[in-house]
């Protein structure tokens, strides 16, 4: 990837700096600062063969990385100093990435609040030789500045000025409030053993290579963490190879530091005709020996076939009272997804649909 990523060395609970924050409340004509010079950031290279995984397409960790980086990008010219990640989620991939495609991410400021900046990353890639790029994929981020002792920062307040402008900072709004609903519903769900659902987990140390100067691990490499042991449970369940099809949403709990012993168990809870949704904890020791959740996640994943289409899969069926409860869980939050309003596309890049019209 072409693109710098300096990076963030911690995460903060969506809505909450050192306490509590609102990350919807609007800011206040003394809380602003100087305007920053770009609400927007774009980044373009190549697929190369070491971004793709054995299914011969770029991995759900390697996307998350790319995002976490644009986003990040975006966030830091905005406010002009530090910031953290607060919320990463609602990412559906429409279109496997493979080798040799052409991407470009545009990170896009679509509002802001007292000390919080949403982000709308679109994915789009293709073939070099294609006059637009496809949309493959979007995913909402919100980030929050904070000063040199972590607390909330004041950020410029941003101002839609295009049509496309206004109808994204709308959808913004109302995915905020979603999203909350989401994340309270994901929060309100017990994880305890007694189930009987297939689950792995992968233990390791947190190394220097997954962190920045400061010694906390980036966010984007907690989310491949979370990606690799969501794909072990799938192709422990399916048989076969896998791919993230969605991320319904990822929450930081706690800062990761090198050298933490480092656990992430994945379950299933929730099988459909051709998916598997996952329900991923991150967790380490306390000095006291009780397991601490670092982050949580529900990722779906799919089984290409060798066209990129999903395969049929074997179903799950709850066993006892635990799984029947995860299985709800699982659909209760497709069916709050229903009512996510997708963002406005850009006219930079054509969907699916309008490619496949092209074509004709």
């Amino acid at each position: 990837m072409q693109a710098t990523h300096v990076g963030h060395d911690r995460w903060i609970r969506p809505g909450t700096v050192n306490g509590d924050i609102n990350i919807l409340a609007e800011p206040t004509e003394e809380h602003l600062g100087p305007k920053a010079a770009c609400h927007q950031t774009i980044h373009r290279f190549h697929v190369e063969p070491v971004d793709v995984g054995d299914a011969g397409f770029v991995d759900g960790g390697t996307l998350l990385e790319w995002i976490d980086a644009a986003a990040y990008a975006t966030a830091a010219q905005w406010c002009a100093g530090h910031c953290v990640a607060a919320s990463v989620g609602n990412l559906h991939l429409d279109r496997p990435i493979g080798v040799g495609e052409l991407v470009e991410l545009h990170a896009d400021l679509v509002y802001t609040g007292c000390s919080s900046m949403h982000i709308l990353v679109t994915i789009c890639s293709s073939d070099p030789g294609r006059a637009k790029a496809v949309q493959t994929a979007q995913c909402s981020t919100v980030f929050v500045a904070v000063d040199s002792s972590g607390h909330p920062a004041e950020v410029p307040r941003w101002t839609p000025l295009t049509m496309l402008d206004l109808q994204r900072h709308r959808q913004a709004r109302a995915r905020a409030r979603m999203r909350r609903r989401i994340e309270d519903a994901m929060e309100a769900v017990s994880h305890t053993d007694e189930g009987t659902a297939p689950r792995t987990a992968l233990r390791f140390r947190a190394a220097a290579v997954d962190a920045n100067s400061d010694g906390n691990v980036r966010a984007g490499r907690v989310m491949r963490w979370i990606d690799e042991a969501a794909y072990a449970c799938g192709v422990e369940w399916t048989g076969g190879e896998i791919i993230t099809s969605y991320i319904a949403g990822i929450r930081f709990h706690q800062t990761v530091f090198v050298g933490d012993a480092i656990e992430v168990t994945a379950r299933v809870i929730h099988t459909g005709p051709r998916s598997v949704h996952v329900s991923i904890d991150v967790t380490t020791d306390t000095a006291g020996g009780v397991p601490c959740l670092l982050a949580h996640a529900v990722v779906v994943v799919v089984s290409p076939d060798n066209h990129g289409e999903a395969r049929p899969i074997s179903p799950w069926e709850p066993a006892c009272d635990q799984d029947a409860r995860l299985d709800q869980h699982a659909r209760h939050l497709i069916e709050l997804r229903q009512d996510i309003e997708p963002f406005t596309t850009a006219t930079t890049f054509t969907t699916d649909t309008e490619a496949d019209r092209d074509l004709a």
